[in-house]
């Protein structure tokens, strides 16, 4: 299978060349992918491989220091606060856990981006927010705490947010996880709904494989600092690289370690004799 970033004519996201580290420590390295229009794009891969860095890179808080980051053919490491902010608003967010603000009811935690980035009055305001609720099943909740509701509705809260403004793309990073299975089903198809019904792009970083192979329609699967894999589920399923192969049938054993590189045994405990006893040791 091929690993270079597909051509698409209507791509709505694409990254090229794209290099980005933190400190010394490079994430990503050459990196290009692309995201299409009006699709379910799921990007998965090991823990730190660079999921979570590449919703940054798309959404302007970090900024690639190679190549490009291209939404809508705008270069969003090229923009300035003013134009950054205006892309940001054909964008959706849904964080990890919800990030709610937690001394704000259901109903102004929707209404916030709103508030923030338009001069609706408070009357079509609430209008929106209760639209946006009923089509997460929580127009009910309007008046609660986020103390109040449990996660799986906490995440149902956040999408409402993320869509208040009617955006473009949106980008989950880990929906799923701390779900029990009735809440995961629930936003799966709350997500694949979302995206068919408004006409959205939709990014996901999950580690639900499963879950997140059913609901997506395009795949990335991110090596050591660049894509391993990307096709259908279906494509990547049946890939043979060894990376994929691990990731998609979750070995303990292939080219993902479980310890982190470090010092040998030995400069770190000092050798070891015959009897199992550090050189030098008493035994």
């Amino acid at each position: 299978m091929s690993t270079d970033a597909p051509f698409i004519d209507d791509a709505l996201v694409q990254l090229r060349n794209v290099t980005f580290g933190y400190g010394e420590r490079v994430v990503l390295r050459d990196l290009s992918l692309t995201v299409p229009r009006g699709k379910v794009t799921a990007i998965m891969g090991a823990s730190g491989g660079g999921k979570t860095t590449v919703l940054r890179l798309i959404g302007g808080q970090q900024r690639a220091q190679q190549g490009q980051v291209l939404v809508n053919g705008q270069d969003v490491g090229a923009m300035g606060m003013e134009q950054l902010y205006a892309a940001r608003r054909r964008m959706g967010m849904l964080f990890q856990f919800g990030a709610l603000f937690t001394d704000m009811s259901v109903f102004d935690n929707v209404a916030f981006p709103l508030r923030e980035h338009t001069d609706l009055p408070e009357e079509l305001i609430r209008d929106i927010v209760l639209m946006k609720l009923n089509a997460v099943g929580l127009r009910g909740a309007r008046d609660l705490a986020p103390s109040q509701i449990s996660g799986g509705m906490a995440r149902r809260v956040a999408l409402a947010r993320a869509i208040a403004l009617d955006p473009e793309l949106i980008m989950y990073d880990e929906p799923f996880a701390g779900l029990d299975p009735i809440s995961l089903g629930t936003a799966a198809q709350l997500i694949r709904r979302l995206n068919d019904a408004m006409g959205l792009t939709t990014i996901i970083v999950s580690h639900d494989l499963e879950e997140t192979f059913r609901l997506a329609d395009h795949v990335v699967i991110l090596g050591p600092g660049n894509v391993a894999a990307q096709g259908t589920p279906e494509e990547v399923r049946a890939s043979t690289d060894p990376l994929v192969h691990q990731f998609v049938h979750a070995l303990a054993v292939g080219p993902v370690p479980f310890h982190y590189p470090g010092p040998g045994v030995a400069q770190d405990f000092g050798p070891v004799g015959a009897a199992g006893t550090r050189d030098g040791a008493a035994s």
